[in-house]
């Protein structure tokens, strides 16, 4: 890719650019955090906002070249190895740092050590690392998954495991053995005993599962509208995570909709709002790929009225490029629920859910979908979008229906009470106030100017609530002293054919 169509691009995991060469501080930082994470590219002498080429003095690349070298070299811990490279652009002069991803993390500032030293990125900002990931980065540079880790405080036989052992023969066509839980690393022995790993804990419903994991749950949410406000509906769904992801899916499928396109033949074609086949792929991926160590922090799926969105705790894995769909792409984070949940068959094929992911969308031009990485999360969002032309075809659907509506009660109304439109009385003028605000008796006399309620006001009223052009606001206690009068559609209508007249 030319620098062009670099630049192009947005800054963010994998991308970086410096008008100048940054301070010693904020260079170390970026150089860490890369190698800490999917690796990156640092271009200096190119401006941010806005994104411009200004270029760096071709007689101080050399310099610049040899400060950087130097500070990675005494500041970065374990070595990191830059590839810098020079590159010019109609005269203007470049630098190209590229740091790829580290093979020993956690990657740190020398200076300040491990605990206060290791950084990660964040979007396009670095960001200091919580215990958590520095933890899960020295897993990554042992090559082990949180997943595979021992629990020492329970032995494995105490585990409340009925309704796995149930699911799985019923999926797996198997008994869930000692022998099936040691092949399928779910216990290990350490000193002659045998212990569960975190992924049996995940997989129990016994109590120490709710201690250790509370947030290993979908939470599931339909709401009014286009941003997170008003419920419709809501589901939380924290039992055995081999069946969150078919539990979480019957719950977007109650909340999309499914219509006829048209007919082949004879034959009826049902389409759903959504690809679905997508929307089950993430839904699996999120819940198997999510990192589980990772506190407090648990999968959400949000349903609004213009999208739908699947956000899992955990970044994106950084060999897997939702750009590139069709690449069958495949990497585990979790290396023994994976394996077990393909046997289960939630996983059908290694390498094949992106690429159902793209041949699903494809059958679906009308809707978008985007991916995003807000904090230490991944979340993707199918998006409708024609949604707004849609509301307001709606719309001005919903506006033609009530001006026919309104057409058909104002011509009743001209034949029903052709009196009243002739003689603009104290039928009229009581109705307008009312109109205006919501009054009592009382109130409507005072505002004809009336000393006391008359006997032919008391009448006018009966008729106005017997027409059905006001109605009480206490129906239910007519003669209530709080009680009111409100106009109702019929009035209103009855109001414009009087201004009509």
């Amino acid at each position: 890719m030319n620098i062009l169509t670099k630049i192009q691009q947005p800054e963010g995991r994998r991308l970086e650019f410096k008008e100048n060469i940054p301070t010693n501080s904020d260079l170390t930082k970026t150089i860490v955090a890369f190698a800490n994470d999917a690796g990156g590219e640092l271009f200096i002498g190119i401006k941010n906002n806005p994104r411009e080429i200004t270029g760096l003095i071709k007689e101080n690349l050399d310099s610049i070249e040899n400060k950087i070298s130097n500070l990675v070299n005494d500041q970065c811990t374990p070595t990191v190895l830059p590839e810098i490279t020079f590159i010019e652009e109609n005269g203007k002069h470049v630098i190209k740092v590229y740091i790829h991803k580290g093979s020993k993390p956690p990657y740190f500032i020398s200076s300040k050590g491990k605990e206060k030293g290791v950084y990660t990125r964040v979007g396009s900002s670095n960001r200091l690392a919580s215990n958590e990931i520095i933890q899960e980065l020295e897993r990554q540079g042992q090559n082990i998954s949180f997943d595979s880790e021992l629990f020492f405080n329970k032995n494995y036989g105490e585990l409340n495991l009925d309704n796995f052992k149930s699911f799985f023969k019923e999926k797996a066509n198997e008994n869930l053995t000692f022998e099936v839980l040691r092949k399928l690393n779910l216990v290990n022995e350490e000193q002659g005993q045998v212990f569960p790993t975190n992924a049996l804990i995940l997989l129990s419903d016994d109590v120490k599962k709710r201690e250790l994991f509370p947030n290993a749950k979908v939470e599931c949410a339909r709401f009014k509208g286009t941003i997170p406000g008003t419920f419709i509906d809501q589901k939380t769904i924290d039992g055995n995570i081999a069946l969150q992801a078919e539990q979480a899916y019957q719950f977007v499928l109650r909340h999309i909709s499914e219509g006829t396109e048209d007919y082949k033949g004879v034959y009826r074609n049902d389409r759903w709002e959504y690809p679905i086949v997508a929307i089950r792929e993430v839904i699996r991926n999120a819940v198997i790929h999510r990192d589980y160590s990772l506190t407090g922090k648990d999968i959400k799926i949000a349903i609004f009225d213009d999208k739908l969105e699947i956000t899992s705790p955990g970044k994106l894995l950084p060999t897997v490029d939702f750009n590139d769909m069709d690449a069958g792409q495949s990497d585990v984070r979790n290396k023994v629920l994976a394996p077990v949940f393909k046997r289960l068959g939630i996983i059908e094929q290694w390498g094949n859910g992106l690429q159902l992911i793209a041949d699903d969308l494809k059958e679906y031009p009308e809707i978008a979908l985007t991916w995003k990485e807000p904090g230490i999360a991944f979340r993707v969002s199918f998006i409708k979008k024609n949604y707004a032309s849609q509301q307001e075809s709606q719309q001005e659907s919903q506006l033609e229906s009530q001006l026919e509506l309104q057409l058909e009660l104002q011509l009743e109304l001209k034949h029903e009470l052709r009196h009243e439109l002739e003689h603009k009385s104290l039928f009229s003028k009581a109705l307008k106030i009312v109109a205006v605000k919501t009054s009592s008796t009382k109130e409507i006399a005072h505002s004809l100017k009336q000393k006391s309620v008359t006997g032919q006001l008391k009448k006018i009223i009966r008729k106005l609530l017997h027409l059905q052009l006001i109605e009480w606001t206490i129906p239910d206690k007519p003669k209530s002293s709080k009680q009111q009068y409100k106009i109702t559609k019929r009035g209103l209508a009855f109001l414009q054919l009087l201004t009509k007249k």
